[in-house]
């Protein structure tokens, strides 16, 4: 990653546009700033970014679409939506779609700039003293280099989906409480990320469903266990 990030947001508001491209360029970002839907799908042909920011209804090709376009380029640059619409299914279908977080208009630009620098950080993090590579039964998760690598080969993991498998990682046989891992992970411990948490974890579930012995465990009332059997 250089050292100026390079952000792409796409946003068809032109004054909330402006105003959300300025104080971001003033927190040292390079961003580039598109107002359809058909000129982010350029840049994404063109340019690799290190973060993207989408507004969901955009003209000529909308949000969801062009996070599709994203991530059969790149499987870990973080991708956060932006929308008016705060409808449970809007959430879910972003983060179906590979999205690592949601914030609903009207937002605050210290929460974005918040999940954009840990965002940002989690990518450059490097630390000596941590384990990258665990092995759960059958499967290498190599958090690194995001992937998790099992019986049918190898697959590229989502910076999302990497940070949660870790967290489960580092404490297998253990029973973890929702809260703890929503504020671990997401940074706090509300709702809607409660919702997202469980889309990660169905979305873990079937990446691990070739190893019987490997499953993430619903505890009922207090949150999840990696159950790992011994090789």
């Amino acid at each position: 990653m250089s050292e100026q990030p390079h952000i792409l947001y796409v946003e068809d508001d032109i004054s909330l546009g402006f105003v959300t491209r300025d104080n971001l360029e003033l927190e040292g970002y390079r961003v580039t700033h598109c107002a359809t839907g058909g000129e982010a799908m350029e840049k994404i042909q063109q340019e690799r970014f290190d973060l993207c920011i989408l507004d969901i209804m955009l003209p000529e090709i909308d949000g969801f679409d062009l996070a599709k376009a994203i991530r059969e380029r790149d499987r870990e640059v973080p991708i956060i939506f932006l929308s008016a619409k705060s409808l449970k299914e809007d959430r879910l279908q972003g983060l179906r779609l590979g999205a690592d977080d949601y914030l609903t208009k009207p937002f605050s630009i210290e929460e974005l700039i918040l999940k954009i620098e840990v965002f940002l950080r989690r990518r450059k993090l490097t630390d000596g003293h941590r384990t990258s590579v665990y092995t759960l039964g059958q499967f290498v998760f190599d958090y690194t280099n995001l992937t998790l690598e099992g019986p049918s080969g190898k697959r590229n993991l989502t910076q999302r989906e990497a940070e949660l498998l870790r967290y489960l990682a580092e404490r297998p046989n253990t029973v973890l409480r929702r809260s703890d891992i929503l504020v671990s992970i997401w940074g706090k411990d509300d709702y809607f990320l409660g919702r997202s948490l469980d889309v990660f974890i169905s979305r873990l579930r079937k990446y691990l469903k070739e190893d019987p012995g490997v499953n993430i465990e619903n505890v009922h009332g207090v949150g999840f266990k990696l159950g790992v059997e011994p090789s």
